[in-house]
């Protein structure tokens, strides 16, 4: 995935979860995560992928953490 598709892919996210409504974006998120695991076919990957994006613990979420 380019630059320009992962911005098309993000932009359409935040779009999707402004019409979701801020009650419904977790039910949503749970079920966009469930489906990407589903399509990536691996647990392991998964597993991972969940780790690498917990949130920093006593601090806010920068733009910088979220690129890392």
């Amino acid at each position: 995935m380019n630059d320009s598709d992962l911005d098309l892919v993000y932009t359409t996210l935040c779009r999707t979860l402004t019409t979701e409504g801020e009650a419904q974006a977790p039910l949503y998120l749970a079920r966009l995560a469930l489906l990407c695991m589903t399509e990536l076919g691996d647990a392991h990957r998964a597993l991972s992928l969940i780790e690498a994006a917990r949130l920093p613990t006593g601090s806010a979420l920068t733009a910088s953490d979220a690129e890392n």
